[in-house]
């Protein structure tokens, strides 16, 4: 690896915050969703329920945390920490006159006790966590509103933190919404009113309201992007895009241009134009097919141009098999399933573990836009077991991680511009498909299980000293 590549490790407020209603902190959409499991969904409740359970309220309460986790980050050797904000912790409704003084202060402490150590900072702006008071107010992104409401947030914390925080994403895989049932998780909004409904039903999804919301985001990303280098040029801006690896079924033309189509639409579209700053000519038509028009105001075209993103990164945990003809045996996957490649292994989880295809997509994303790229999230969700010396022998993630950093080598060989590598879920945090604690990634054990028990002592596992070996020789020793 290059001198000063990025290595650590990656999570999100949502996810492991807690303290959700402490000092002045508003509720998030997060905080509105119950828990469940793999096989059972979670819900999306307005209204809170008493007697039901919500994951994201505690977490794993990093928020009363954060000095022994930085400290346990630290002794792994982590040059970098890639971790969110929450919104509503700043400005608890979204669109408040004035930012909560104490939630500035939080993160003040937290970057603190990063730099104390000489980690930097890698700050998502907007992860899964849109104020739920801009939901009520707004239904969330979907209202043109929420762009200034953003800014003042973008404005806020980019002069607060400007001395503190150089690396910055906008939003955290955006292009989530040009996938069906991601209304209320990437956009804060719900298609039929308030009702209680079931966490990313496709039921609850509307195709115009969707990609109107997304318009909104490439808006508010540009602005907030112009608007960050004018208040420090040294800031570096980046959009984050999960990444669905997909290859066709067959060589049957029909499978090889769905695939493409599919690839353009669901990977290229948002970073299309986040990095070029256009909409490309296939994304013109796609919305057109689909009847979906998007209200645009004349300076949107420009406000694109002027405000793209220094650096791509992006999430990689599997590929799929897209194919134009219905084939019945399917997989899981992060954001959605396919069809099961025979070639590959599965996790627990049914999600195909595929490293070449890291490599595949590393050189896809580079030659398409020749800019410098990010793998910010990238790991594999297990139950681990604690034996009865008190250790967690997760041989099955390192094996797992070990193969998908070889492949990345091979990227770098290839001529990839590599800045970085943030393992997904560097501690055990709450899922945000399943709302979960059984599916565990991190290389620090949290003693808390799918209902909320536990005492959150903290244990690493053998991964962490892995980990740390992987880092203090600059990836070249993965044994």
């Amino acid at each position: 690896m290059k001198k000063g590549f990025l290595w650590g490790g990656a999570t999100a407020a949502n996810q492991v915050e807690g303290a959700w209603n402490k000092d002045g902190k508003g509720p998030s959409t997060a905080d509105m969703m119950t828990g469940g499991t793999h096989t059972q969904r979670r819900r999306i409740t307005p209204i809170l329920e008493e007697g039901t359970y919500y994951p994201s309220h505690e977490a794993i309460d990093f928020y009363s945390h954060y000095k022994k986790d930085i400290k346990l980050f630290a002794e792994m050797g982590f040059k970098t920490f890639r971790m969110s904000m929450n919104w509503s912790r700043i400005f608890p409704n979204g669109d408040d006159a004035s930012p909560n003084e104490a939630g500035l202060k939080f993160y003040d402490d937290v970057f603190d006790e990063l730099k104390k150590y000489n980690i930097e900072p890698f700050v998502t702006i907007s992860h899964y966590e849109t104020p739920f008071g801009l939901t009520k107010k707004y239904n969330g992104w979907v209202s043109r509103e929420v762009i200034d409401c953003y800014v003042r947030y973008c404005e806020t914390i980019f002069n607060r933190y400007k001395d503190k925080v150089q690396y910055w994403l906008t939003f955290n895989e955006i292009n989530v919404l040009t996938l069906p049932g991601t209304l209320f998780s990437g956009a804060g909004a719900l298609a039929d009113g308030m009702e209680s409904i079931d966490f990313s039903s496709e039921e609850n999804d509307n195709a115009q309201m969707r990609f109107q919301a997304l318009h909104h985001q490439f808006v508010a990303s540009a602005k907030a992007v112009k608007l960050g280098h004018s208040i420090n040029p040294d800031f570096k801006i980046g959009c984050m895009i999960a990444y669905m690896c997909n290859y066709p079924h067959t060589c049957n033309p029909d499978d090889m241009l769905l695939t493409q189509q599919t690839t353009q639409i669901n990977n290229k579209f948002c970073s299309d134009i986040q990095v070029r700053g256009y909409y490309p000519g296939y994304g013109k038509r796609y919305l057109e097919d689909n009847g979906i028009e998007i209200k645009m105001l004349p300076e949107d075209e420009e406000i694109l141009k002027e405000g793209t993103v220094d650096f791509y990164s992006f999430s990689y945990y599997m590929s799929l098999l897209v194919s134009s003809q219905p084939q019945g045996d399917t997989v899981g996957g992060n954001l959605m399933g396919g069809i099961k490649n025979p070639y590959l292994e599965t996790t627990e989880w049914g999600w195909q573990v595929d490293p070449k295809g890291l490599r595949y997509t590393l050189n896809e994303v580079y030659d398409r836009y020749q800019i410098p790229v990010m793998i910010v999230e990238n790991g594999l969700g297990a139950v681990d077991k604690v034996e009865e010396d008190g250790s967690i022998q997760d041989d099955y993630r390192i094996d797992y991680l070990r193969d998908h950093i070889i492949q990345m080598k091979e990227a770098i060989k290839d001529g990839v511009d590599l800045m970085g590598y943030t393992s997904w879920g560097c501690i055990d945090l709450v899922s945000v498909s399943s709302g979960e604690m059984k599916k565990r990634y991190g290389f620090i054990y949290v003693d808390k299980d799918n209902d909320g028990n536990g005492t959150l002592e903290r244990k690493p596992k053998k991964s962490f000293n892995w980990y740390k070996k992987v880092i203090e020789t600059n990836g070249e020793n993965l044994e």
